[in-house]
């Protein structure tokens, strides 16, 4: 095992459980070394089967555990900033899942802390990034063969809202894969944002703003419009449409399996994100992996984590003031002065 890269991943529920499983069964050049999770019952069922993994319920422990050379974060969002600098503070390679840290002034502290350093560390879990068909699109729009962007139109919708989920969650948990993918996309920062509220669908719990209508402003007169509706009753549906000068060009439609038996054809609609992106999950962990072992840090960085973040902050401002919010970023530092490009 001396040849594989050992990753301590911090946290074991649904997320860091399905990260297990990627490194031990579909990744190569990898294996888990430790892993850590408040629940020493939970951590220990993850990795049950696998040899050589360390069991903590400390992440800082794991990240000192023996055989440790990267970090993955899957823990909650409220813990990132602390895993994130502990790493730091280690020069472990980290990828951490979205939202990098929830609250912009910690995403910014992150930032900093990494520029310090005068290199990156880590890549943030962005994984739409990664998907065959949004990759086909940045192609195709970065081509240039259609003219100028001028909208995306973007539709996020899942069957049912878990237990607890708040009217700002449709948009710092679930419309943040938006705000990403159109940054990248576009190559554009977000500088305001619009949420209108039609009423809430039947099968929305009582109090949940579901759905939600988000408009995004972009820095060079772009519009991105996003239908966020998580209690859709009837499948997970990720789309976008790229409507530009001189064309379009829209994703998610075939994202599917048609079957056909005695008697007529049915078209099988994704229950989850972890069927509709599967691919995209094993390809961004993958590309980590091959990176890390090169000595490379690739992909979504932690500016595009803290922009993510300060552009979720207005868009709940906007839900919850009714008007339109401008996005207040700070001063990119040049270790990322290419970002979201």
């Amino acid at each position: 095992m001396g040849d594989l890269l050992g990753v301590a991943v911090l946290g074991a529920g649904h997320m860091g459980a399905d990260h297990i499983r990627r490194l031990d069964q579909v990744v190569s050049g990898a294996r888990v070394a430790a892993v850590a999770d408040p629940d020493a019952e939970r951590a220990a069922s993850a990795v049950a089967g696998l040899d050589g993994v360390s069991v903590h319920t400390d992440p800082v422990a794991a990240l000192d555990a023996p055989g440790v050379a990267a970090v993955l974060i899957a823990s909650p969002g409220p813990a990132h900033e602390e895993a994130l600098l502990a790493a730091f503070a280690r020069r472990l390679p980290v990828l951490c899942e979205k939202p990098m840290v929830p609250d912009s002034a910690g995403a910014l502290r992150i930032v900093e802390a990494e520029a310090a350093l005068g290199r990156r560390l880590a890549q943030i879990g962005f994984m739409r990034r990664y998907d065959a068909e949004y990759r086909r699109l940045k192609a195709l729009l970065d081509g240039g063969g259609l003219g100028r962007p001028l909208m995306l139109h973007c539709t996020h919708r899942n069957v049912s809202s878990p237990a607890g989920f708040t009217s700002a969650m449709l948009i710092n948990s679930s419309v943040s894969h938006e705000i990403d993918a159109a940054r990248w996309l576009l190559g554009q920062e977000l500088t305001a944002v619009t949420v209108l509220r039609p009423t809430p669908a039947a099968g929305a719990p009582e109090g949940l703003l579901d759905p939600q209508f988000v408009l995004f402003e972009t820095e060079r007169g772009a519009l991105v419009d996003v239908e966020v509706f998580v209690n859709s009753g009837f499948g997970y549906q990720v789309r976008c449409e790229a409507v530009c000068e001189a064309g379009s060009a829209r994703i998610g439609d075939e994202h599917t399996m048609v079957v056909t038996t005695r008697g007529g054809a049915r078209e099988e609609v994704a229950q989850d994100y972890r069927v509709r992106f599967a691919d995209a999950y094993d390809r961004e962990v993958q590309a980590w992996v091959d990176a890390t072992r090169r000595g490379e840090v690739t992909g979504p960085d932690v500016w595009d984590g803290y922009a993510a973040s300060v552009v979720a902050e207005a868009g709940v401002r906007a839900l919850e003031t009714g008007g339109r919010v401008a996005v207040d970023l700070a001063p990119r530092p040049d270790l990322y002065a290419t970002a979201s490009r």
